[in-house]
């Protein structure tokens, strides 16, 4: 219910990738803490209309914005347009990522490009775009991987690389709007159950191994953290990577 007594009443919320997975978590518990939602997708309309009826029904405002993350035109868009609809902006999550998992041999330079346009430079772009929108108190979390921290095994060298450029880009933008009283998080989720990585799924069994407390996580574990960074708790935290992966990283 967006009422004067929740902990985001009276924000705008900007998450990308937001119609599924963990990013549909975040978008759930933001718009639950009071917010008012935008969300981009690439595909998924259905998904994406779902995902602004689940804002609405919270109590909040929420709109769906197409706009794939490896269109640098269409990241910034997604800013304009969602200040232009709900009138501000003062969280953006940067959830929307691709995997590029494979040999390394194996790894194109089409999907080498494409992997990094949207696990970094849409991100990069993202807050380039909001920060000029960002007020005091503004926050942007970036969402992570546990790969950055543990390769645990081949074949994650471009998708550790993306995400392990984030905690880079998170401390530079904690340093650059700090004196602006604007925090910049990492989040770095572990095996998380989606669509995309089941946690009944042929890789699930390795991933849970991984872990310090033997099994996935959800996507609501991961939004806990962004919504705890995106109110009065995390106004003292700022460049910092926070791991919501069952102790993977242990």
């Amino acid at each position: 219910m967006n009422t004067d007594k929740a902990p985001l009443a009276g924000k705008v919320a900007l998450v990308t990738g937001g119609s599924r997975g963990i990013g549909r978590a975040i978008v759930r518990r933001l718009a639950e803490d009071g917010a008012d939602v935008a969300l981009t997708y690439a595909r998924s309309a259905g998904e994406a209309d779902a995902a602004v009826k689940e804002v609405e029904a919270a109590g909040g405002r929420g709109l769906a914005v197409p706009a794939d993350a490896a269109d640098p035109r269409a990241v910034t868009e997604a800013v304009a347009r969602t200040v232009a609809a709900l009138g501000r902006l003062d969280i953006l999550v940067n959830n929307a990522g691709a995997g590029g998992l494979g040999p390394l041999e194996s790894l194109s330079l089409e999907l080498v490009d494409e992997v990094l346009a949207v696990n970094v430079r849409s991100a990069f772009l993202m807050a380039q775009a909001a920060a000029p929108h960002l007020g005091a108190g503004g926050r942007i979390v970036n969402i992570g991987s546990c790969m950055a921290d543990r390769v645990p095994g081949p074949g994650g060298t471009l998708y550790a690389l993306s995400k392990s450029a984030l905690t880079g880009l998170t401390k530079a933008l904690a340093r650059e709007l700090g004196g602006r009283a604007i925090t910049a998080n990492l989040v770095s989720p572990g095996p998380i159950d989606t669509e995309m990585n089941p946690a009944g799924g042929p890789m699930a069994d390795g991933q849970r191994a991984l872990t310090a407390l033997g099994h996935f996580g959800e996507g609501a574990d991961v939004a806990a953290m962004v919504a705890h960074l995106a109110g009065d708790g995390g106004r003292f935290v700022t460049g910092a990577t926070l791991s919501v992966d069952g102790g993977h990283a242990a």
